[in-house]
């Protein structure tokens, strides 16, 4: 992905405390037209202001085409994008935004095991609706520090028996021995929430069968072990004809767009997708919170803005 994209004006429709410490946003077109389509799993990058664009997941209906829903959880200990919204962020407000974008989409199964933490139930909200509306098996696991902190309770509340609501402060922690405790080919299980959570999935999921498991982390991936030393490499821009040096300590699309060559991106941490790149030739060492497994063994795609190369050159279709 090069150049730019297209970005879509849309205007705050509404705002709504729906949970202690959560917004929902709802957007729409300015004119009353269309939204561009979206699949469950997909986020929005926002421009809040300049220089400031965070990415959030539609929770809403993807059949709606006139409306957008994202919500957003005040972060103390954030970058300031939180901040903003809950603050400052009025209805009637425009903002600009890029996407939808989906690096977590719904595979088909015959049954699903959701788990939810805390915010992570916004990209696993439409996800739910699509497997009840396909007639699929289906659990929702959802936990969160406390009741009033938890969004969409009335919405979850409205599907009965398979959804099971863990608030810490009533049940403890998510209990996924049971649930994961028997590995079956027929089943998807999508998780979204804090490292933590992410980490115990993993671990549980550590005997079922490849590709069952699917995460989205709003954080990058903490670095296993001890970090390896960087080192200087060369990327060949393919379409560009240009050879660029990246130095240790700076990220390829750092170096790309010193050169003068458009590239998506956003988030700059590894986990949107948006800088994805095919790879020509070399050897990527892979660095995101995005790419499975056996993408990254394929060796076609990286994204640039953390990952580097394991050997001394790169090719990109740049």
């Amino acid at each position: 992905m090069t150049g730019r994209e297209p970005e879509t004006t849309v205007v705050v429709a509404a705002k709504d405390t729906i949970a202690e410490a959560v917004v929902s946003l709802t957007l729409r077109d300015p004119a009353g037209g269309p939204l561009a389509a979206w699949e469950p799993g997909a986020h929005l990058d926002l421009r809040l202001e300049p220089g400031l664009e965070r990415q959030y997941s539609l929770c809403g209906n993807p059949a709606d085409r006139h409306t957008w829903r994202v919500a957003v959880l005040r972060e103390p200990g954030g970058r300031g994008g939180s901040a903003l919204v809950h603050d400052r962020l009025r209805t009637g407000a425009l903002l600009l935004a890029r996407g939808p974008r989906n690096h977590f989409p719904l595979v088909s199964a015959a049954r699903y095991l959701f788990i939810a933490g805390g915010i992570g139930i916004t990209p696993i909200l439409s996800m739910v609706a699509a497997a009840r509306a396909a007639g699929a098996d289906w659990h929702l696991l959802y936990g969160g520090r406390r009741r009033r902190s938890m969004a969409f309770l009335d919405e979850l509340a409205a599907l009965g028996g398979q959804v099971s609501v863990r608030p810490e402060d009533e049940t403890g922690l998510l209990d996924l021995a049971g649930p994961l405790a028997e590995p079956r080919d027929d089943t998807a299980v999508y998780c979204c929430g804090p490292e933590p959570l992410l980490a115990a999935v993993e671990d549980g999921c550590s005997g079922w069968p490849p590709g069952a498991l699917h995460l989205e982390r709003f954080a990058p991936r903490p670095s296993p072990g001890e970090a390896v030393a960087d080192h200087a490499f060369e990327v060949v821009l393919a379409r560009s004809g240009l050879t660029l040096t990246v130095s240790p300590g700076a990220s390829v699309l750092r170096a790309v767009e010193e050169a003068g060559v458009g590239v998506l991106s956003s988030c700059r941490e590894g986990t949107c997708g948006t800088c994805e790149t095919t790879v020509l030739d070399g050897i990527p060492d892979h660095r995101d919170s995005v790419l499975t497994g056996d993408e990254r063994d394929t060796r076609e795609f990286m994204m640039i803005c953390v990952s580097r190369a394991r050997g001394p050159r790169l090719v990109l279709d740049l």
